[in-house]
């Protein structure tokens, strides 16, 4: 099916030259773009659709490589506002301990939602937690969830292997044996992942951090994802306790470990990267190791804030994220590309990141760490993955100086009007093709309350009863 969108005010392009056309088209033919350009577009007889975008701004769809969608349902939870990382995990550990298929299914469908109205067509999610009450597939419930809204889609198959009894974070009820996951890795990759140009699904091997994964799991995942030929994604160096615990337990440093079993080269993405310093971020950018960069969920948590222009500055891949909703209470790719533009001002300088410097990591940056050459760029041969944001606000009245800048600078863009994901609409007139909003949300605060009475119900903290 081919669709001509029309009238769009400015494309950003984020081709290899950088343009920026003006009163611009863009001819979609099945999943990828065919052609675009300036003024009037070609006269052609076999168009299925003409959509005007009333002189929209068209970037590439945004790509969020790294996300938690189980944790939508704990935005905002009191008890754990003002907690750092360790105490953060700590305290909602006891809530994840009820997910239930539904919680994830749900949760899920919300957190792409938000996504796919803040403009982002491609995510990738780091799912880690499966409690030992459950025995339906968890992972598979968030691949349906984007199946049904339209969303290209990285699932990561989680792990974690080491409890509190062997000197992790976790409870051991919700970590497994390196035995089960494996297994597991084997059966999703075989089911759902699928390595072609313009996939819709791509799968990862993620076991979730050096504080609750044994050195065995780690180095057999590393063995089974280049076998299997898939991407290998984890936590590292988010806070300085990490960076503290990692030299109490294995006497190294956070990449120093992640490099003894096996765990750097080309394939390999780590979120965060607050505390890695300069000599490893030397070392990531020669083995082609990428950061996911999640600044909201960093300054949140009072993590710190993430070397990216020096990291950018030594290649170092990097991308651009959202992280869970837990820990930054939004599934909003604007906002991130709004605290990126913003916040490594105070840390490395005003000139430090360009507004367009911060689109480029959220749409090529974050395609390249996710390593696909298919998305990112809006150009002949890349998949349709588009995001139209109307310019006509007033919170963008007196911005029109620079419409690409006042992406990353203003409010007055604030969802998106139209978004299409390899060359079908998933928004429209802002609003979600797939998915009723108001039934979703409706469902989703219900699930979210009986999480917080089930955790109550088991443990009789008296702050889960305070959630209300």
């Amino acid at each position: 099916m081919a669709t001509l969108i029309k009238n769009i005010g400015v494309i950003a392009t984020q081709d290899d030259a950088g343009r920026e056309l003006s009163n611009g088209w863009i001819l979609v033919d099945g999943p990828a773009i065919v052609a675009l350009g300036e003024g009037e577009p070609p006269a052609r007889d076999d168009i299925d659709e003409t959509v005007d975008a009333g002189g929209a701004l068209a970037i590439p769809g945004m790509v969020n490589t790294h996300h938690h969608l189980y944790q939508t349902f704990q935005k905002n939870v009191p008890f754990v506002q003002d907690a750092k990382l360790f105490d953060w995990l700590t305290g909602l550990y006891e809530i994840w301990r009820e997910l239930t298929p539904e919680d994830v299914r749900v949760s899920a469908q919300v957190g792409l939602g938000e996504l796919l109205l803040s403009g982002c067509t491609t995510v990738a999610d780091h799912f880690y937690v499966f409690p030992r009450q459950q025995t339906a597939n968890l992972l598979d419930e968030t691949i349906n969830a984007a199946r049904e809204l339209g969303v290209r889609f990285h699932p990561s198959r989680g792990s974690m292997s080491r409890g509190k009894s062997k000197g992790g974070l976790p409870p051991d009820d919700v970590v497994q044996s390196p035995d089960a996951i494996l297994e597991d890795s084997e059966r999703v990759i075989a089911k759902f992942h699928d390595p072609e140009r313009y996939s819709m699904c791509r799968l990862t091997l993620a076991p979730c951090s050096p504080f609750s994964v044994t050195d065995d799991l780690l180095r057999e995942s590393a063995r089974l994802a280049r076998k299997l030929k898939v991407r290998l994604h984890t936590h590292l160096a988010e806070t300085e306790d990490e960076n503290d615990f990692c030299r109490q337990m294995v006497g190294m440093r956070p990449l120093e470990y992640m490099e003894s079993v096996e765990w750097i080269g080309p394939d390999v993405w780590y979120a965060h990267g607050v505390w890695l310093n300069d000599e490893e971020l030397k070392r990531m950018a020669a083995a082609g190791t990428g950061i996911a960069h999640c600044p909201s969920s960093n300054l949140r948590l009072g993590s710190g804030i993430a070397p990216i222009p020096r990291a950018v500055e030594l290649g170092v891949p990097v991308g651009l994220a959202v992280d869970g909703s837990a820990s930054n209470d939004a599934s909003d790719m604007l906002r991130e590309l709004q605290i990126c533009t913003i916040v490594h001002r105070v840390k490395s300088g005003v000139e430090s990141m360009p507004a367009r410097q911060a689109l480029k990591i959220a749409t090529r940056g974050s395609a390249g760490v996710l390593g696909r050459d298919d998305i990112g760029q809006l150009a002949p041969g890349m998949a349709a993955d588009i995001a139209l944001f109307k310019m006509d606000d007033i919170g963008l009245a007196g911005a029109m100086h620079d419409p690409v800048a006042a992406l990353a600078f203003t409010t007055g863009m604030k969802r998106a009007d139209k978004v299409m994901v390899n060359g079908k609409w998933v928004v429209r007139d802002g609003r979600l093709v797939h998915l009723d909003e108001r039934a979703t949300f409706e469902s989703a605060n219900r699930l979210a309350r009986a999480m917080i009475d089930r955790a109550h119900a088991r443990t009789g903290i008296e702050f889960f009863k305070r959630c209300v």
